[in-house]
This record gives C-alpha cells, sequence and structure tokens, in this order.
C-alpha cells in the first residue's frame, strides 16, 4: 500500500457510489460493480504496475486493454502534448493541417511495410477500422467496380463496436443481435485455431486449409461482389493462435488474385506488442490497409489511424467526387499527435520492441511450467501477447460449464494477489513492453496459485 495515493476512506466511498450513479462503465452490469470489489478506482500508475484509491498495488498484466505499450507513468509524453496545447490546441480538420499530425503522418509511412504511406487519422480502433471498410468500398466504386460492398472476416476477431466495426465482428465478446440487422455484406469464415481446428486436422496434416477456404468463400459470393478481407495478423478476442507458416502468403495471394483489398487490423498487434513493429511482419505480410490505435500512444491520448498504400491512395486523386467521403473532427488532433509522437520515440529510444521479443520469449517459456495444471489445455502467444487456454477435460479438450463461473472466480482470486488481467476459458496475459523478468516471475507464480485455488474449488485433483 502506499500513503501518498490512498485515499481517506470517506473520499473513496464518495467516488465510488457518485461512479456508480453517473459512470457507465462500458459492458459491465451496475448490479456486478455494486458487488463487494466489483469496482476498483485508480489513481496512479508506474511502470508495469497501477494502485487504486485504497493504496493496493497490481501488476498491470493486460497493459489497461493492450494499450499502455511503453508502461503508466511516462510524464515526458503528458509533457508533449501539454507544450503542443501551449502553441496550438486544434485546427479544423476537414480543411487544414498542423504540424504534429504531418510529423506522425511521415514517422508511420517510415514504420510500416511496403508502400504503405497515406494516413488518415481518427481517434479509436473501431473508427479506424470503419475508416478502412469505407475506404474499400470507395476504392472499388471509384474503379467503376459498385457491385463490390462485400467484406470477408473471421469468426471470434475482434474489430470493434461502432456499426459497421461491429458488423464484421466476429467475437462472442460483443452481443450483435441486439443492433441487427447490421450494415450488409459481411461475411464470415473460421478462424485460425490449430488448438481446436475447425476442420478436424492437426498443424501436421491441415495444409493451411482454413486459409485456402477463403478463395471458395469469393468464389461462392461472386469475385466481383467482394470488396474486402479483414482480419488481424494474431486474433487476441479468438484466443491468440499463431497462424501457421504460409497463412499470410496465402492470403495475401488469393486477395491479389481476385482484386480484393487486403486490410490488416494491428490495433492490438501494433507497435511492439510481438515482438515486431507490427504483427504482419512476422509472415512477411503487406496489406493494402492496414488500422492503428491503443499502442499509437500508448493510450495517454485518444489517437488511432488507417493507413493506405499509396497504390490505394492514388485512386482517390481526382476532383471532389473522387475525394474520400469520410472526416473526423478530431482525426489528427495535434496534442494527440504530439503525444504519439513522444510514445514512438519512447519505442524507439528504449529499445522496447526488442525488449518485448525478448520478455515474451521469456514469459512464454515460463508459462510452459503451468501445463502441469489440469485444468490447462494449451499455453501459446508471441511476444508480450500470450495466452492460456483453460479445459475442463485435457483429452477431450471439453470446456468448462457457464455454471462453473471460472472467469469471475479467476478474476478474484487473481485480484487478490496482486494482478489485473481479462481471465476465462481464455487467460490473457499481455503486460507493458516495459516489463522486467522480476514482473514476469511475479506474474507466473500469482497465475500458478490462482489456478492452483481454482482447481482446488472445483475439486480438480492436483497433478501428481
Amino acid at each position: 500500500m502506499s500513503d501518498q495515493t490512498r485515499l481517506p476512506l470517506d473520499k473513496r466511498e464518495d467516488y465510488r457510489q457518485r461512479a456508480l450513479a453517473h459512470l457507465w462503465v462500458h459492458t459491465r452490469q451496475w448490479n456486478e460493480l455494486a458487488e463487494q470489489d466489483g469496482l476498483k478506482v485508480f489513481v496512479d500508475g508506474s511502470g508495469a504496475r497501477l494502485v487504486d484509491a485504497e493504496g493496493n498495488s497490481y501488476i498491470d498484466a493486460l497493459s489497461g486493454l493492450w494499450v499502455v505499450n511503453v508502461g503508466h507513468g511516462r510524464r515526458e509524453i503528458a509533457a508533449a502534448a501539454y507544450e503542443q496545447m501551449k502553441q496550438l490546441v486544434y485546427v479544423n480538420t476537414f480543411a487544414h493541417a498542423s504540424l504534429p499530425p504531418i510529423d506522425l503522418a511521415t514517422k508511420l509511412a517510415e514504420l510500416t511495410p511496403g508502400s504503405l504511406s497515406k494516413v488518415f487519422f481518427v481517434n479509436s480502433g473501431s473508427e479506424a477500422v470503419e475508416t478502412a471498410l469505407k475506404m474499400a468500398k470507395q476504392y472499388h466504386y471509384l474503379a467503376g467496380q459498385q457491385k463490390r460492398y462485400k467484406v470477408i472476416a473471421r469468426r471470434h476477431s475482434y474489430h470493434g463496436t461502432t456499426l459497421g466495426a461491429l458488423s464484421v465482428n466476429g467475437s462472442r465478446a460483443v452481443y450483435r443481435p441486439y443492433f441487427e440487422p447490421l450494415v450488409p455484406g459481411a461475411i464470415h469464415v473460421p478462424n485460425v485455431n490449430c488448438y481446436r481446428c475447425d476442420y478436424g486436422l492437426s498443424p501436421a496434416n491441415c495444409d493451411v486449409l482454413c486459409a485456402k477456404m477463403v478463395e471458395q468463400t469469393i468464389q461462392f459470393e461472386g469475385p466481383d461482389t467482394v470488396a474486402a478481407l479483414i482480419a488481424e495478423p494474431i486474433s487476441t478476442a479468438a484466443g491468440t493462435h499463431i497462424p501457421p507458416r504460409d497463412y499470410w502468403k496465402i492470403l495475401r495471394d488469393i486477395c491479389d488474385r481476385y482484386g480484393v483489398l487486403l486490410v490488416a487490423d494491428e490495433v492490438i498487434n501494433g507497435f511492439g506488442r510481438t515482438g515486431k513493429w507490427f504483427g504482419s511482419q512476422h509472415f512477411g505480410l503487406v496489406p493494402d490497409i492496414m488500422t492503428l490505435a491503443k499502442g499509437l500512444s500508448s493510450g495517454y491520448l485518444p489517437i488511432a489511424a488507417t493507413v493506405a498504400r499509396k497504390e490505394v491512395a492514388e485512386r482517390f486523386k481526382g476532383g471532389r467526387k473522387e475525394a474520400f467521403a469520410h472526416g473526423i473532427t478530431f482525426g489528427g488532433h495535434p496534442a494527440a499527435a504530439a503525444a504519439a509522437l513522444k510514445n514512438i520515440e519512447i519505442i524507439e529510444s528504449e529499445q522496447l520492441v526488442e525488449n518485448s521479443a525478448e520478455m515474451g520469449a521469456y514469459l512464454l517459456n515460463s508459462l510452459e511450467a503451468l501445463r502441469g495444471h489440469e485444468i490447462v489445455g494449451d499455453v501459446r502467444g508471441l511476444g508480450l501477447m500470450c495466452a492460456l487456454e483453460l479445459v475442463k477435460d485435457k483429452k477431450t479438450k471439453e470446456r468448462f460449464a457457464e455454471s462453473d463461473d471460472i472467469g469471475a472466480r479467476l478474476t478474484r482470486s487473481l485480484s487478490k494477489r496482486g494482478l489485473l488481467t481479462r481471465a476465462g476459458e481464455i487467460v490473457q496475459l499481455a503486460p507493458p513492453l516495459c516489463v522486467v523478468r522480476q514482473d514476469i516471475d511475479e506474474i507466473v507464480r500469482i497465475v500458478d496459485e490462482s489456478l492452483a485455488e481454482l482447481e482446488s474449488e472445483l475439486l480438480v485433483r492436483p497433478p501428481k
């Protein structure tokens, strides 16, 4: 505990009651948060750790929400935004430009692979995806291919919650029926899952069928109706399954063969999370459009981007009718762009991409020891984006029942030991890129103890 950050009891309770009364916490139910320890209020953070209003310290093993890549408490990023605000706070983004977004767009053009070089700034990952979908559809429209409106996405992938993004969203965590009918033309195909292959195959004999089946889908729908394929290089929502070596090469070849734009959703994968600047680089992939957010500013200010290849951007040259028919008031906000530039500078100067690769390998290797638990079915990951998959029976890979409530049980167990992450059938572990071995050792120890506690509650006999 910290006396400097602990709020007095009456003040803590006041904040808690006002939060429950007025603050709509995203995706959570009010009565859940009203329960004891259901709502934590945080007041401070440094590196890989957060401190709540009671003065309790936690390891942030999810980087907020795969966001805080450079870690908490980076005052130099706050200072960069502050200095920009003192000089210029805003200009009309529909007509003019300011210096920071120009510098940031230039930097992103240098960092992203291939000819990705034209940057459209927005505020969030959902907006970046929405922008990419509209960009792909207008791209084909301007080419005289007005029937190309369909978008292929993968089951269980997450792409955001705005209406267009939700339409291609395949994540089980997002309840789509409330908002149907969604945007027409979204088609979902199987995702990568070598642990639970949709086709009942093993990695040794699958011949990357999950990739090759995309071609069959395009042929069935009609190539002249498909605008884009959108996918994360490595999908966290789908369970952080690493694709087979040739998976992305096959998808790139299929998209080229049928004139379909390939959109790589790097909102989570980007800026060192996987041990390279972008997840695409592990597979030699150069997408036509790339979406960026989260690690772009490490969450210090809202900013995101959709980056197009030069060849895609060229399609929008011409008169007013050829201009991209899309705009965001705060897209490329000067202060947010300044924060993102400083964030990227820190990633480079402190070699955090390299640290992600090194510490990620150490984390994955350390987690392998947890396979000894009766409920740990699989351990996987790349860089500082690792996951455990929990099962009721290792041999059959039987899932836990909803009534087992393993998510709530395990989350409570982890939290009381000082670790914050998203836990359930999949336990996600993605600490900030500045994490050190001591932090990782503590993460693994806490997960180990919490799994043992969960097993005892479920009356699972401990391993011999």
